[in-house]
């Protein structure tokens, strides 16, 4: 089994292409992208070198963050939310206390079916264990986890702040 099947053994998560498929939209921004060549449609990406969570971020943003660590998400999320334009694809952790709030600020988030990274050498690998989730904010990223939707890639959520 390589590092990439050991749950919290490396960061180096690669998006399969269906995800962008399903999407059908460019970003201009991959906040967490891997040093190789992945699947992501976009203009610039932020590498490990580039330290992304501490870069000013602009435009429609991708975001398939660090995993690892039982809270290392908040951070990206935070600033994610914070900048208010983009999809992030996330744990679907829904009884942690991180996703509870994450969940409370996103537009929609998109339950999706398995799906499984890809590795370095480009073979499928067995991470994530758990299922993803995508999360959207603003008016792009909502048409875009709709498009999916419609596609048959997940189980649509929309968060109320208040009651209906």
């Amino acid at each position: 089994m390589s590092n990439w099947e050991t749950p919290g053994a490396s960061d180096e998560w690669y998006t399969p292409a269906n995800v962008f498929e399903a999407l059908g939209c460019w970003f201009d921004l991959d906040v967490a992208a891997p040093e190789s060549k992945t699947h992501v449609p976009v203009t610039y990406s932020f590498t490990q070198k580039h330290d992304g969570l501490n870069q000013p971020w602009d435009g429609f943003v991708w975001m398939n963050p660090p995993f690892g660590g039982r809270n290392g998400l908040i951070p990206w999320l935070d600033k994610f939310f914070d900048h208010g334009n983009g999809i992030a694809l996330v744990p679907d952790r829904t009884s942690a206390p991180w996703f509870w709030g994450a969940f409370r600020q996103a537009d929609a988030v998109l339950f999706t079916r398995k799906i499984r990274f890809i590795r370095p050498d480009g073979t499928e690998g067995k991470s994530p264990s758990c299922g993803t989730a995508l999360m959207a904010k603003g008016e792009i990223g909502f048409v875009a986890l709709n498009r999916a939707r419609d596609a048959g890639f997940g189980i649509m959520a929309l968060p109320f702040t208040e009651p209906p």
